[in-house]
């Protein structure tokens, strides 16, 4: 079911929906990539700081938690597993157009936003959808998708078995301590998440992406062959798992599509209730700083994860998902089984709080009296019953929610195309 929703039916509307947005304003993301990073830099060191709603960098982090998370990391190569090298061009290619579809969605959960006396904003899907479908069902629906999609049972099962696996921790132990933190960082809201995040992702970063250059940097006469390798499977098939199935062009682009798509969170609504929160009241203001976002998630820590598991050769190893990455850095960097599961640790549990955050917001629009209470005996359950799953069980489940989110959600999208601005 995942494979048939993805394969023709998730990837392709991303893709035509992408890249009609992005013909549409002249593929902005390109052209004034500039003057994103200006605006960041003005949030960053000029914008006011009491202000109405959450400062637009916490919105910033609060969101980019959620995108760059294991996802980037365990997720992400399994597509190059299943698809070939060519998968991650198919990553870039639904980098490129979805960033363009999430600029939409957050333009519009900003511009629909409705005011909460005291306590902000809120917005998201399940309001900006009012205006394009008849009748309270699919916003209702959406909302209720959202509030399950937001308990993140993949990352917590990872976070979880990278602990236990690497220190030989008692399961039961991190799995309470896990939960723990989360009900922690949640219970301050987008403005706790967004400071959390503030502090773990840049650190990620910077440690990831150079212990990643420096790989690249020992393998440079290598590039080339790999670049040359990842646009002819592209096209032709070839995956670690060979067969039928594992050898056509479609599957890679759909692995490509699918693994991008959940590790940039491109067209489920969740981007939309994060963002609509800001302080911000110009709506292409706060939605170009997802731009930023693709960018960091796709191009920078996406792309270096497929760059070394291709470098080093272990893709085909038979090395399972979650551990590429790990056997990949162990080959030059020793000590790895601390560094990876601190890695995973500051990646998973930003990702696991915003996405907290998205359907606890859900679950009170659906029940302002009773959907709290509900949805933390929905979670803790949920995170309890999946960290005793097999990762790729609970990534299914993620894949199959996210998808139906995002065709409802492009549907909505397209009919509000006329609200949507994208001078900034």
């Amino acid at each position: 079911f995942e494979d048939f929703l993805w394969g023709y039916i998730g990837a392709p509307l991303i893709l035509i929906l992408g890249f009609y947005y992005g013909f549409k304003s002249r593929f902005v993301q390109f052209r004034k990539f500039h003057v994103v990073m200006k605006e960041f830099y003005y949030y960053m060191w000029v914008y006011p700081r009491n202000v109405n709603g959450v400062h637009p960098l916490k919105v910033f982090f609060a969101c980019v938690g959620g995108c760059i998370g294991i996802g980037n990391m365990v997720g992400i190569t399994s597509a190059i597993q299943i698809g070939g090298p060519g998968a991650l061009f198919w990553v870039w290619v639904t980098g490129i157009a979805g960033v363009m579809l999430k600029y939409a969605e957050v333009y519009l959960g900003v511009r629909y936003r409705v005011s909460i006396p005291g306590k902000g904003y809120k917005g998201g899907p399940m309001y900006f959808l009012r205006h394009a479908y008849k009748g309270a069902f699919f916003p209702l629906f959406v909302c209720f998708l959202l509030a399950i999609y937001g308990v993140e049972i993949y990352q917590f099962r990872v976070v979880t078995k990278s602990l236990v696996y690497n220190f030989g921790l008692n399961e039961y132990a991190v799995v309470v301590l896990l939960l723990g933190l989360v009900l922690y960082a949640v219970s301050g809201g987008v403005n706790r998440v967004g400071e959390i995040s503030s502090m773990t992702i840049p650190l990620f970063i910077f440690l990831f992406v150079g212990m990643g250059l420096w790989i690249i940097l020992l393998n440079i006469n290598a590039i080339p062959g790999l670049i040359q390798d990842v646009f002819v499977s592209a096209f032709t098939g070839k995956a670690a798992t060979g067969g039928f199935l594992g050898s056509t062009i479609m599957v890679g682009m759909s692995q490509g599509a699918r693994r991008g798509a959940y590790s940039g969170d491109v067209g489920i609504g969740y981007a939309s209730v994060i963002h609509s929160e800001t302080s911000v009241t110009i709506p292409e203001k706060q939605a170009s700083l997802v731009i930023f976002d693709i960018f960091l998630d796709t191009f920078v820590i996406c792309t270096m994860s497929i760059v070394i598991v291709l470098l080093t050769g272990v893709w085909h190893s038979g090395v399972p998902a979650e551990c590429l990455v790990q056997t990949a850095l162990s080959v030059y960097f020793p000590y790895m089984h601390y560094f990876m599961p601190f890695f995973i640790f500051l990646l998973g549990y930003s990702t696991i709080i915003a996405y907290f955050v998205v359907g606890l917001n859900c679950a009170q629009y659906l029940s302002p009296k009773w959907g709290k209470s509900v949805f933390y005996l929905y979670a803790i359950t949920a995170f309890v019953i999946f960290s005793f799953a097999e990762t790729r069980q609970a990534l299914s489940v993620m894949a199959i929610i996210g998808c139906l989110l995002l065709i409802i959600n492009c549907y909505g999208i397209f009919k509000l195309t006329r609200d949507i601005r994208f001078d900034f």
